[in-house]
Formats: structure tokens, sequence, C-alpha cells
């Protein structure tokens, strides 16, 4: 994993990729002002969509993976975590925290579109290996900003999947998320010593001074999507709550 922010020209990423030689699943109105989202499948390959614009590719998960695996290091020696994923997706964030969380944690996914859900239990569920099925996950099908409103000093780590980052394309009210009253609720929401980590689709100069100023210690991480030589980056954030 890397800091540097170059790329190498390549193949195009996944989303540059047309949706119109893939098959239509399903499509389903997201609650509120959030649009239409799509599942569309090609092959073994599996993309959803809102806008036209691709929100996550089956193909491409390593930044999702490196949420949960640099969430989980932070919090190494801790025994039996108590864990909040907002946003599902296609389930790998999951099942990456479920691989290195011990077996008596307590994993709580907020998921706002119930027939996101519904797909990771049906079509989606081999891509991260049936995730939802573990013992230790529990799913609240609601908007994960009311869980942070309402909980304090409940959570080791707090993971955010959500929408595309601070520049969100589903849901207007994800917004909320990444202003300064989201976060000094996802501060007030984890233990001391606990993680926030912030999944995105580009860098955020702002979002950065916004967690530090919320009194997080924050850095901020750019992993390289596709081949190891070459393609996109995604951006996350990695923030603990002082002891």
């Amino acid at each position: 994993m890397s800091n540097d922010t170059s790329s190498r020209p390549c193949a195009p990423a996944p989303d540059a990729l047309p949706p119109g030689d893939m098959d239509l699943v399903e499509s389903v109105r997201v609650p509120g002002d959030g649009g239409k989202l799509t599942l569309l499948r090609r092959g073994e390959e599996f993309s959803l969509r809102v806008h036209g614009t691709e929100l996550m590719n089956s193909r491409v998960h390593e930044s999702e993976d490196a949420l949960s695996e640099l969430a989980a290091a932070k919090l190494a020696g801790i025994s039996s975590p108590v864990v909040l994923i907002g946003g599902l997706g296609m389930g790998f964030t999951l099942a990456a925290a479920l691989k290195r969380f011990d077996a008596g944690a307590k994993v709580v996914v907020a998921e706002l579109v119930s027939q996101v859900v519904a797909w990771n239990r049906g079509p989606l569920g081999p891509l991260a290996g049936h995730p939802l099925n573990d013992p230790r996950v529990v799913v609240r099908e609601m908007d994960v900003a009311r869980i942070l409103q309402s909980e304090e000093d409940a959570y080791h780590a707090i993971l955010l999947d959500v929408d595309n980052g601070p520049e969100g394309l589903v849901h207007g009210s994800n917004d909320w998320l990444y202003t300064e009253d989201g976060l000094w609720a996802a501060f007030t929401a984890l233990h001391p010593g606990g993680v926030l980590a912030v999944w995105s689709a580009g860098p955020d100069r702002a979002f950065l001074m916004r967690l530090r100023k919320t009194g997080f210690e924050a850095e901020e991480v750019r992993i390289r999507v596709q081949a190891p030589d070459c393609g996109s980056r995604d951006t996350l954030w990695i923030a603990r709550r002082p002891a």
C-alpha cells in the first residue's frame, strides 16, 4: 500500500466500461432522494450503478479489503471488538473484517437499501463468500447516520463505505456523514482509542482537515486498484479517537 499518487497509463478502469453489454438483474429506488440503484451482470462479473455511474465492480475490491485490514491493524490486541460497517455494497468490506477480527467479535452492518441486503443473500453472496451467514454479523436495515446519532462509546471500529465518499452520488443525506457534525457523531460513537476508517473514490484534503479538527489522529492512504503496476487509486482515511 502506497501513499504515492502517481499512476501509469493502462487499460481503462472497470468504471469506464459501458454497461450496454451487461444484463440487468434489478433496479431499485433508493429511499428518499437517492435515485435509482441498478445491479448489472456479465458472466461472473457484477456492477452496481447509480445515475449511469459505477459505484462498484466485483472485479475490483482491493480498497474495500484494505479498509477493513487497516482498521483491524490499528486494533491489534483487542479481543471481541464491536465493529460498525456503514454500507454493505457487495460484501467485500464485511468479508475482510470477518477474516481479521476474532471469533468473539460483533459486526453490525447498517444498509439503507433493503434490496442490497437481499442481493447479498442472493446473486452477490458467492462473491465474498456469503459473509452475511456468519453468526457474528448483525444487519440493521437503516441509515448509518441514525446509529451514529444515537450511540456513544459503543464501537471499537467504524468503517464507512458509504456512497462515493465525501463527494456522494447516491443519497444526498449521505453528505452529513462527512461534515463536522457527522464526524463528531462518529467520534462520540467510538470507544476511546477506537478507529474510524472511511473509503472514498478520490482524495479530499478538506476532509482530512475536518477529521483532525474533530479531534481524530488521521492519515490519508491511497490504494492502487487493478493491475499492480497501473490503474486508478482509491482513498482511505484511517483515524483514531485518542485514548
